[in-house]
C-alpha cells in the first residue's frame, strides 16, 4: 500500500487521481484505483465487497455503484452521468423479505459482480444489473438497461439493450499503445504529470 493510499484509506491509489469533494466512497479499504482517474462530485460508491478501478477511468457525476458485490472497471473505461450499477440485489420473487433494514435470515441478499472491460463506455442514465460483463470496447447508449453480458466492440442501445452494430477497435488500440509508450517509462511505470518532460 502506498503512503497516499494509506492516508486516504484506500487499498491502493495511483498518481494523478482526482476525487471531487462531494463524491462519497463508503468503504475505501475495499477500493483500488489506478492512475489518471477522475471520480466526479455526487458519485456514490456504497459498501461493496471489492471495487477495482483501472487507469484512465472516468466516473461521472451522479453515478451510483451499490449492491455489496464486486465492481471492476478496466483501463480506459468510462461511466457517464446518472448511471446505476448494481453488484447485488434482493430476491424479489418472494423467497424472503427485501430491503436493507431487514436482517438475515429474513432477508437473503444476492451478492454478485459487474465487470466493465477495457475501452467500454456506458452512456448516461444506464442501469446495469448484477452478474454482467460489458465486453472490451463495447459502447452502451444512454438510458439503456443492461441485464445480460455485452459482446466486445459492439454498440448496444435500448431497454433491455440490444446490439445494433460493431464498434471499430484498431484505431483505439493503436492510440492506447502510443499513450502507453508516451506516459510510461521503459520499466512500465506510469509517469505522473508533474514529472513528464523531465530528464
Amino acid at each position: 500500500m502506498t503512503n497516499q493510499a494509506y492516508k486516504l484509506g484506500f487499498s491502493e491509489i495511483g498518481e494523478d487521481v482526482v476525487i471531487w469533494p462531494t463524491a462519497k466512497i463508503v468503504s475505501p479499504g475495499a477500493v483500488s484505483i489506478g492512475h489518471s482517474v477522475i471520480i466526479d462530485d455526487f458519485v456514490y460508491i456504497g459498501p461493496n465487497k471489492r471495487i477495482v478501478i483501472g487507469s484512465f477511468v472516468h466516473i461521472a457525476a451522479f453515478v451510483s455503484i451499490v449492491g455489496g458485490g464486486e465492481f471492476i472497471a478496466d483501463d480506459f473505461s468510462g461511466i457517464s452521468g446518472g448511471c446505476r450499477v448494481y453488484t447485488g440485489n434482493d430476491d424479489y420473487l418472494g423467497g424472503c423479505l427485501t430491503g436493507p433494514t431487514v436482517p438475515f435470515p429474513y432477508r437473503i441478499p444476492i451478492r454478485s459482480y459487474v465487470h466493465v472491460k477495457k475501452h467500454a463506455i456506458i452512456g448516461a442514465n444506464t442501469v446495469i444489473l448484477p452478474g454482467v460483463i460489458i465486453g472490451e470496447g463495447a459502447a452502451i447508449g444512454a438510458n439503456s438497461l443492461i441485464k445480460d453480458d455485452c459482446d466486445p466492440w459492439t454498440i448496444y442501445v435500448g431497454s433491455p439493450a440490444r446490439p445494433i452494430r460493431p464498434r471499430p477497435q484498431d484505431r483505439m488500440l493503436d492510440l492506447e499503445a502510443q499513450l502507453r509508450k508516451d506516459l510510461y517509462d521503459e520499466n512500465g511505470h506510469f509517469i505522473p504529470k508533474c514529472k513528464r518532460g523531465q530528464t
